[in-house]
């Protein structure tokens, strides 16, 4: 039975990737800053709070031997990382390389998947983006996502740990409660008009959490784990606007979104995946986005209104 360590555990990522590795039979070992609120309480589900970097964390691996570490702890941010850049490099650069190196010392048969961002992309030359394409951030939150993914490659490269990195795209799912996802249900739920950044032509490739919870099931099964990075998402490419009404007709509105024209600094414009490197793994995304807004527009509106 393989045991799994999962850094950030208690985030949004995070508890859809537990979940489902303790539903495949795994042990899990949590690692958050924070608690997990209905966690498993089955012994096969294991949570210990800690905020890395933490010399305790040593211990864990000792006691626990993990076969694989997913590592979801950071910073996930754009604007914040723009705001305070010193913080999200040491929440992501440099507490990426306390794990790798801490794994390195005490676990270094444990496997390491890096959960990184398509925020590295910067506008591409083309759609869809494929692994390939130059890497220029737009903000340091993407710098900062490239910076880790160097680092594992320098860690499987120099000391032989079995890394990948996963460029994940625009993850949703009930339980989020940021992005612009979440942004036009709660406005579309409690405002009079929806008023949105941007000018709505703006697209994004969506995937649901669950799904990025199935590709890591893959990669940790099927990857060679050289350093190398995935694309995760859908492979579909989806304009806001287009976005805002699947919201408006899953929460049976009669209104539209009011767009400002303006675009936030560090936010890229058009992003579509190319997922052929994952899919040739064996990944395939399994959740609509229609039906995935339809779920989420849903858990929005009990969250806020309570029906």
């Amino acid at each position: 039975m393989e045991t799994v360590l999962i850094t950030g555990v208690s985030g949004f990522l995070g508890r859809y990737i537990a979940r489902l590795f303790f539903e495949k039979g795994g042990i899990v070992v949590g690692i958050s800053s924070s608690s997990f609120e209905n966690a498993p309480t089955t012994s096969l589900k294991i949570y210990r709070s800690l905020k890395l970097p933490d010399p305790r964390f040593a211990d864990v691996l000792k006691e626990y031997s993990p076969t694989l570490c997913i590592h979801c702890a950071g910073r996930a941010s754009v604007g914040a990382s723009v705001e305070e850049p010193d913080a999200d490099f040491y929440t992501n650069t440099a507490l990426t390389f306390e794990v790798l190196n801490t794994l390195r010392l005490h676990a270094p048969f444990c496997k390491f998947i890096f959960l990184s961002s398509a925020a590295v992309y910067r506008n591409p030359q083309h759609l869809p983006i494929s692994e390939d394409q130059p890497i220029a951030p737009l903000s340091p939150y993407g710098f900062h996502k490239f910076q880790c993914e160097q680092l594992c490659l320098e860690f499987s490269k120099v000391y032989e740990l079995r890394t990948a990195s996963v460029r994940i795209f625009s993850a949703y799912g009930p339980g989020l409660r940021r992005q612009v996802l979440w942004d036009i249900c709660q406005k579309a739920l409690t405002q009079p008009l929806i008023c949105l950044q941007g000018t709505g032509r703006e697209s994004r490739d969506f995937i649901h959490a669950l799904d990025v919870a199935k590709a890591l099931l893959v990669i940790a099964d099927k990857a060679p784990m050289n350093g190398e990075a995935y694309n995760l998402g859908s492979g579909e490419e989806t304009r806001i606007d287009c976005l805002a009404s699947l919201v408006i007709n899953s929460l049976n509105l009669d209104t539209e979104p009011v767009f400002s024209g303006v675009v936030p600094v560090g936010t890229p414009l058009n992003w579509k995946a190319n997922i052929s490197k994952i899919s040739n793994l064996g990944f395939n995304p399994s959740v609509p986005l229609e039906r995935g807004v339809k779920i989420f527009a849903n858990w929005c509106q009990a969250e806020l209104i309570g029906y």
